[in-house]
Formats: C-alpha cells, structure tokens, sequence
C-alpha cells in the first residue's frame, strides 16, 4: 500500500510529476497500468487549485524575505514559459498547451503547463482539457520508456 501511496504522491509534486512517478512505481513492484492511473491521477489533482490559485499567491509571496526569491523564480518560469507557448501557438493555443505538458521534456509538465495557461489568461476549462489530454501523452510515453528500460535491463542479466 505504501508504494502505491508514494508513487501517487511523488506524481503530485512539481517538475518530478509523472515522470518521475510512473518510473518510481514500477521500479517499486507497482504494476504498470496501475502506475500509469495513479500517477495520471495524482498529476491532475493540483491543476485546477493552480491555475485558481498559484499565481495570485506566487504574485503576494514574490516580495516577502524568505520565499520572495523562490517565488520570483516560479513567477518568471510561469511567465517565461507563456510567452514561448504564446509565439509557437499563435490561434492553436490549445494544441500547444497540450503538446507542451504532453512532449516529457525539462521544464515542460503539469505544473508550468497550467502556470502558463493561466498566466495566458487561457479559458478555464480549455486549459484543464489541454493539460488532461497532454498528462495521458506524457503517461504514454514515459511508460513506453520506462517499459523498454526495464526490459533492456532485465535482458542485460
């Protein structure tokens, strides 16, 4: 139970998301389609209270002494990141918004995905529909490598 809490958990937290999560789970003994629910699962829990929430929190907590850098940071990466999905999309907006939390590079996810699109000021709903359908892209394809990595390695033996 605690490897499928943990992988559930691991999923949640920024930058690490799934990608993290759905590796961690199968090195852990999870079964690989549950890893792959869980961690879809646990990816999307946080995206609506951050496209509600993180930028008017990041914006109050930007000046304060201890986390104002912290704080700066996330606001420059969610700001920087809009305006280059912003260039790329032009009117497919949603499109882009997909393939830039769907396409498991650095920087890219989730988290930042939902940052941008509300940054954007992308419509509510649209944005959870983009972020959704790029998570399950990201799942399919960091569950396909982390497949072919563990047969590599087992095949290694």
């Amino acid at each position: 139970m605690l490897k499928y809490l943990l992988t559930f958990l691991i999923s949640m937290i920024p930058i690490v998301e799934l990608r993290g999560g759905i590796p961690f789970g199968v090195s852990m003994g999870v079964k690989w389609y549950h890893a792959v629910i869980i961690c879809m699962i646990g990816n999307m829990i946080p995206v609506p209270f951050i496209y509600l929430f993180a930028r008017k929190v990041l914006e109050w907590g930007a000046d304060k002494p201890v986390i104002g850098k912290f704080f700066t940071w996330c606001l420059k990466k969610g700001h920087s990141g809009g305006e280059k999905l912003k260039e790329k999309a032009g009117k497919g907006m949603f499109w882009a918004l997909l393939l830039f939390v769907g396409i498991p590079l650095p920087g890219t996810g989730a988290w930042t995905g939902t940052l941008a699109a509300s940054f954007l000021e992308i419509d509510f709903k649209k944005s959870i529909v983009a972020v959704a359908c790029g998570v399950v892209l990201a799942a399919a394809i960091i569950t396909v490598a982390t497949l072919c990595g563990v047969a590599a390695f087992t095949a290694a033996k």
